[in-house]
């Protein structure tokens, strides 16, 4: 395969970065009232409060996915191409990202989360735009970027939501969707471009249950986390392996290993 080396145009990405980071910032600018959402089925009451600015960081992971495809438009070998599957991670960064930067204080530590939030959302366009063209010199280095970042967003969407104390109802639909996104993904990119929604959806659906299992649990929003990324790394990375034609035994070595090692993380520092 002939090597190439394509970048995505530095306007476009200033741009949609800009974008973004503004969606985030007017979440602090701009005062939204609280509207208590009520719900009566037979035998439960819900009842939460939302905020316009969550609407405002769902526009944002909106505009984030548009932008992306904007983004791709540019690249000489998406001619007459979807762009869906570089959707997925742009959007759930940008959730992510907004979460954290709603809950927090006006501070030192926002401005660096907006920082830290910029330089993520950069790295993801950049990764999202090289992997288009498997023949890119930088194209190992940009799957390995995407599947790092994929991870620490589902590591920090565990610990926002369970520092929160969001309730079940919504935090089961949240990680639902992390934990399938996240998955599919990375096996998409690991696989060279197969999708494998039946894999993706088994693991979230394990996730899931494990991460209402351990709801109740009392335990640091950290260790909580990193419960729940050990065995999404563990399944997914299974699951990689086996769709590459790895023995079972083989294939077992590494999820195994990284499940300990993460777990044992997690208990030791959380």
């Amino acid at each position: 395969m002939a090597s190439n080396r394509y970048l995505p145009d530095t306007n476009r990405v200033s741009v949609l970065t800009a974008m973004v980071l503004l969606s985030f910032a007017l979440t602090r600018l701009i005062p939204t009232p609280e509207y208590a959402l009520e719900l009566q089925l037979p035998g439960i009451y819900v009842a939460f409060a939302l905020d316009l600015n969550i609407v405002i960081i769902i526009l944002a992971a909106g505009l984030t996915a548009t932008g992306m495809d904007w983004l791709l438009r540019s690249h000489p070998m998406m001619k007459g191409k979807r762009t869906i599957e570089h959707w997925f991670l742009p959007m759930l960064t940008s959730l992510v990202l907004g979460v954290p930067l709603y809950l927090l204080p006006f501070g030192s530590l926002w401005w660096i989360g907006f920082a830290i939030g910029g330089v993520l959302l950069i790295l993801v366009f950049w990764a999202e735009y090289v992997v288009v063209s498997p023949g890119d010199t930088s194209y190992p280095t940009a799957i390995a970027v995407l599947t790092v970042i994929s991870f620490a967003l589902y590591l920090i969407l565990c610990i926002v939501l369970r520092y929160a104390g969001i309730r079940l109802f919504l935090l089961a639909p949240a990680l639902l969707m992390a934990t399938f996104l996240v998955s599919l993904r990375t096996l998409h990119l690991r696989l060279g471009g197969r999708w494998v929604f039946a894999w993706a959806a088994g693991i979230a659906l394990v996730s899931v249950q494990l991460a209402a299992g351990l709801h109740y649990w009392p335990m640091t929003p950290i260790r909580y986390g990193m419960l729940l990324l050990g065995p999404l790394y563990a399944l997914t990375s299974l699951a990689a392996s086996l769709g590459e034609g790895i023995p079972l035994r083989r294939a077992m070595v590494e999820p195994v290993v990284m499940l300990g090692l993460v777990w044992g993380v997690g208990l030791w520092i959380g």
